[in-house]
């Protein structure tokens, strides 16, 4: 019996969450005797063709070529899961998708005629059908190992769906919006960083995205009370996962009630 073949694939992105799998190190050794790496240039330079058991696709959808290419990967592939802020939420270069792109090329570049892009960046679950997200920016690397894992044995993946909150009470981190009064996306942001930020003494900035059933009314509430401007909680909900549903309403909401 031959291993399942695993692709992974890179659209407009940093190439972070790709490597995530390669800072696996000790834990690599036991995936690639479990499946068979077919299709991932950061590691390997051979290629071998589909179909593929099992896509991991990092980045974003930025141009009409990549729009197109994304349907072959999606005909290429059993089961299809995408990592990183950039692939399920749009990633940082969704902030496009509230500004003039034309403009943008016209300053950039000598020759805007040249470039063809996309008024917008969008998630590959706006373009295909996905099986699983795993969000962060970077992803965790034991998720990913989780949910490779999971995919060997035909099971959903045991990603938390709760808040950055639980990590801090966790390993005993004290409240930095509670106690100092810091502004923190903790209370709406997906766990999977080990409240990275908050053990430093410094707010959430939201890299795992929104938590499930995530309560942006309750924390625009809170960090009013903190004497946070609209403009700042705007620019906050609009980083890595600006463009995912929960903070892209949220933040356009502030920013009609202006």
């Amino acid at each position: 019996m031959t291993n399942p073949k695993l692709a992974v694939w890179k659209f407009a992105s940093c190439d972070g969450c790709q490597l995530s799998l390669l800072d696996a190190e000790d834990e690599l050794l036991a995936v690639a005797a479990a499946i068979e790496i077919a299709n991932f240039p950061e590691a390997s330079r051979e290629v071998l063709p589909g179909p593929y058991q099992l896509s991991l696709v990092e980045g974003s959808i930025t141009t009409p070529h990549d729009a197109e290419r994304i349907q072959q990967v999606r005909d290429e592939s059993e089961f299809l899961i995408t990592i990183g802020a950039c692939a399920t939420a749009g990633g940082i270069q969704a902030l496009r998708n509230w500004s003039d792109v034309a403009e943008f090329t016209r300053a950039v570049y000598a020759t805007p005629a040249f470039i063809d892009t996309l008024d917008t960046s969008t998630a590959i679950a706006d373009h295909v059908t996905v099986d699983f997200e795993l969000p962060g920016c970077p992803i965790s690397k034991q998720q990913l190992l989780e949910v490779i894992n999971a995919f060997l044995h035909g099971r959903r993946p045991d990603i938390p769906g709760y808040s950055v909150c639980l990590e801090c009470k966790r390993r005993g981190t004290t409240c930095v919006m509670v106690a100092a009064g810091t502004p923190c996306l903790g209370p709406v942001t997906q766990a999977g960083c080990g409240a990275l930020c908050p053990a430093y003494d410094r707010g959430c900035y939201g890299c795992f995205g929104p938590a499930e059933s995530a309560n942006l009314e309750s924390l625009v509430a809170e960090w009013s009370r903190l004497d946070v401007d609209k403009p700042t909680l705007i620019r906050a909900l609009r980083t890595y996962n600006g463009y995912a549903p929960a903070f892209r309403v949220a933040s356009e909401q502030l920013e009609d009630s202006r």
